[in-house]
Protein backbone atom coordinates (compact mmCIF):
# COMPACT_ATOMS: atom_id res chain seq x y z
CA UNK A 1 0.00 0.00 0.00
CA UNK A 2 1.48 3.33 -1.02
CA UNK A 3 0.88 6.76 0.47
CA UNK A 4 0.30 9.55 -2.03
CA UNK A 5 1.17 13.14 -1.31
CA UNK A 6 -1.73 15.39 -2.23
CA UNK A 7 -0.57 18.66 -3.78
CA UNK A 8 -2.35 21.88 -4.54
CA UNK A 9 -2.13 23.76 -7.84
CA UNK A 10 0.65 25.86 -6.32
CA UNK A 11 2.72 22.72 -5.81
CA UNK A 12 2.44 22.77 -2.02
CA UNK A 13 1.41 19.53 -0.35
CA UNK A 14 -1.71 19.40 1.81
CA UNK A 15 0.54 18.79 4.80
CA UNK A 16 2.52 21.94 4.01
CA UNK A 17 -0.72 23.93 4.02
CA UNK A 18 -1.56 22.44 7.40
CA UNK A 19 1.84 23.48 8.77
CA UNK A 20 1.36 27.02 7.45
CA UNK A 21 -2.05 27.23 9.10
CA UNK A 22 -0.72 25.76 12.33
CA UNK A 23 2.10 28.28 12.66
CA UNK A 24 -0.18 31.13 11.69
CA UNK A 25 -2.44 30.07 14.58
CA UNK A 26 0.52 29.77 16.93
CA UNK A 27 1.61 33.28 15.98
CA UNK A 28 -1.86 34.58 16.83
CA UNK A 29 -1.68 32.89 20.23
CA UNK A 30 1.86 34.14 20.81
CA UNK A 31 0.87 37.68 19.83
CA UNK A 32 -1.90 37.88 22.40
CA UNK A 33 -0.76 35.60 25.20
CA UNK A 34 0.06 38.64 27.35
CA UNK A 35 -3.09 40.53 26.41
CA UNK A 36 -4.55 40.07 29.89
CA UNK A 37 -1.37 41.51 31.46
CA UNK A 38 -1.30 45.12 30.11
CA UNK A 39 1.85 46.15 32.00
CA UNK A 40 3.85 43.85 29.73
CA UNK A 41 3.69 46.52 27.01
CA UNK A 42 6.82 48.68 26.97
CA UNK A 43 6.90 51.79 24.80
CA UNK A 44 4.01 50.45 22.77
CA UNK A 45 5.83 47.14 22.14
CA UNK A 46 3.95 44.14 23.58
CA UNK A 47 6.15 41.44 25.08
CA UNK A 48 4.95 38.41 23.13
CA UNK A 49 5.99 34.92 22.02
CA UNK A 50 5.85 35.76 18.32
CA UNK A 51 9.61 35.74 17.80
CA UNK A 52 9.80 32.30 19.42
CA UNK A 53 7.18 30.86 17.07
CA UNK A 54 8.67 32.60 14.01
CA UNK A 55 12.06 31.05 14.81
CA UNK A 56 10.42 27.67 15.37
CA UNK A 57 8.68 27.92 11.99
CA UNK A 58 12.04 28.32 10.27
CA UNK A 59 13.77 25.63 12.31
CA UNK A 60 11.08 23.01 11.79
CA UNK A 61 9.68 23.86 8.36
CA UNK A 62 12.79 25.25 6.70
CA UNK A 63 13.41 28.57 4.99
CA UNK A 64 10.77 28.45 2.24
CA UNK A 65 7.85 26.93 4.12
CA UNK A 66 8.69 28.80 7.34
CA UNK A 67 8.70 32.14 5.50
CA UNK A 68 5.48 31.14 3.74
CA UNK A 69 3.81 30.42 7.08
CA UNK A 70 4.80 33.86 8.38
CA UNK A 71 3.58 35.49 5.16
CA UNK A 72 0.22 33.74 5.61
CA UNK A 73 0.07 35.13 9.14
CA UNK A 74 0.79 38.67 7.96
CA UNK A 75 -1.64 38.57 5.03
CA UNK A 76 -4.40 37.07 7.19
CA UNK A 77 -4.01 39.90 9.68
CA UNK A 78 -3.92 42.56 6.97
CA UNK A 79 -7.08 41.06 5.49
CA UNK A 80 -8.87 41.96 8.71
CA UNK A 81 -8.52 38.98 11.05
CA UNK A 82 -7.72 40.26 14.59
CA UNK A 83 -4.58 38.14 14.99
CA UNK A 84 -1.90 40.76 15.57
CA UNK A 85 -0.84 41.85 19.07
CA UNK A 86 -3.70 43.25 21.14
CA UNK A 87 -6.12 41.57 18.71
CA UNK A 88 -5.50 44.12 15.99
CA UNK A 89 -5.99 43.49 12.30
CA UNK A 90 -6.78 45.17 9.03
CA UNK A 91 -4.73 46.93 6.37
CA UNK A 92 -4.30 49.94 8.64
CA UNK A 93 -1.92 47.82 10.75
CA UNK A 94 0.80 48.77 8.26
CA UNK A 95 0.84 52.20 9.88
CA UNK A 96 1.40 50.80 13.37
CA UNK A 97 4.90 51.51 14.74
CA UNK A 98 5.22 47.80 15.59
CA UNK A 99 4.34 46.50 12.13
CA UNK A 100 8.02 46.19 11.26
CA UNK A 101 8.28 43.30 13.71
CA UNK A 102 5.51 41.50 11.81
CA UNK A 103 7.37 42.04 8.53
CA UNK A 104 10.58 40.80 10.14
CA UNK A 105 9.01 37.46 11.09
CA UNK A 106 9.14 36.42 7.43
CA UNK A 107 12.91 36.98 7.33
CA UNK A 108 13.31 35.51 10.83
CA UNK A 109 11.82 32.21 9.69
CA UNK A 110 13.68 32.27 6.37
CA UNK A 111 17.11 32.95 7.88
CA UNK A 112 16.68 30.48 10.74
CA UNK A 113 15.60 27.85 8.23
CA UNK A 114 18.50 28.56 5.86
CA UNK A 115 21.07 28.14 8.63
CA UNK A 116 19.76 24.77 9.82
CA UNK A 117 19.31 23.51 6.27
CA UNK A 118 23.05 23.91 5.83
CA UNK A 119 24.20 22.96 9.33
CA UNK A 120 22.16 20.45 11.30
CA UNK A 121 23.92 20.40 14.67
CA UNK A 122 22.34 21.53 17.94
CA UNK A 123 24.78 24.45 18.07
CA UNK A 124 23.64 25.56 14.60
CA UNK A 125 20.01 25.53 15.73
CA UNK A 126 20.82 27.76 18.69
CA UNK A 127 22.93 30.10 16.54
CA UNK A 128 20.08 30.22 13.99
CA UNK A 129 17.68 31.30 16.72
CA UNK A 130 19.97 34.06 17.94
CA UNK A 131 20.82 35.36 14.45
CA UNK A 132 17.11 35.44 13.62
CA UNK A 133 16.47 37.39 16.82
CA UNK A 134 19.00 40.05 15.74
CA UNK A 135 17.19 40.37 12.41
CA UNK A 136 13.87 40.72 14.24
CA UNK A 137 15.19 43.51 16.47
CA UNK A 138 17.01 45.41 13.73
CA UNK A 139 14.05 45.50 11.33
CA UNK A 140 11.40 46.00 13.99
CA UNK A 141 13.17 48.71 15.95
CA UNK A 142 14.18 50.70 12.88
CA UNK A 143 10.63 50.50 11.49
CA UNK A 144 9.33 51.70 14.85
CA UNK A 145 11.76 54.63 14.89
CA UNK A 146 10.86 55.80 11.38
CA UNK A 147 7.15 55.28 12.05
CA UNK A 148 7.29 57.57 15.08
CA UNK A 149 9.37 60.09 13.17
CA UNK A 150 7.31 60.29 9.99
CA UNK A 151 3.68 59.24 10.53
CA UNK A 152 2.94 58.21 14.11
CA UNK A 153 2.67 60.50 17.11
CA UNK A 154 6.07 60.23 18.72
CA UNK A 155 6.29 60.36 22.52
CA UNK A 156 8.00 63.37 24.04
CA UNK A 157 11.81 63.36 23.77
CA UNK A 158 11.69 60.36 21.45
CA UNK A 159 14.96 59.51 19.70
CA UNK A 160 16.74 56.60 18.03
CA UNK A 161 18.44 55.68 21.29
CA UNK A 162 15.11 55.78 23.11
CA UNK A 163 13.67 53.36 20.54
CA UNK A 164 16.45 50.91 21.30
CA UNK A 165 16.11 51.46 25.05
CA UNK A 166 12.50 50.30 24.75
CA UNK A 167 13.82 47.00 23.43
CA UNK A 168 15.97 46.33 26.50
CA UNK A 169 13.17 44.94 28.76
CA UNK A 170 12.08 42.16 26.37
CA UNK A 171 15.64 41.37 25.24
CA UNK A 172 16.59 38.86 28.02
CA UNK A 173 13.31 37.02 27.49
CA UNK A 174 13.81 36.89 23.72
CA UNK A 175 17.42 35.71 24.03
CA UNK A 176 16.35 32.90 26.37
CA UNK A 177 13.43 31.93 24.14
CA UNK A 178 15.61 31.96 21.03
CA UNK A 179 18.06 29.58 22.72
CA UNK A 180 15.19 27.37 23.88
CA UNK A 181 13.74 27.47 20.35
CA UNK A 182 17.06 26.19 19.03
CA UNK A 183 17.21 23.36 21.56
CA UNK A 184 13.54 22.45 21.21
CA UNK A 185 13.57 22.85 17.42
CA UNK A 186 16.56 20.52 17.05
CA UNK A 187 14.89 17.88 19.18
CA UNK A 188 11.49 18.22 17.51
CA UNK A 189 12.91 18.07 13.99
CA UNK A 190 14.72 14.83 14.81
CA UNK A 191 11.41 13.42 16.05
CA UNK A 192 9.06 14.77 13.36
CA UNK A 193 11.42 14.75 10.38
CA UNK A 194 9.32 17.44 8.69
CA UNK A 195 9.92 17.56 4.94
CA UNK A 196 11.24 21.10 4.56
CA UNK A 197 11.15 21.42 0.80
CA UNK A 198 7.78 22.48 -0.70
Amino acid sequence: MTTATVKTKSGMSALSLVYCGMFSALMMIGANITWFVPFLVVGGVPITLQTFFAVMAGLLLGSRLGATAMTVYMITGLAGAPIFAKFQGGFGAILLPTFGFIVSFILVAYIAGKIVEKYGSLRSYVVAGLVALVVNYVIGTNWMYFAYKFWAAAPEAFSYSVAWMWMVPPLPKDILLSILAGIFGHRMYKILRVRRAV
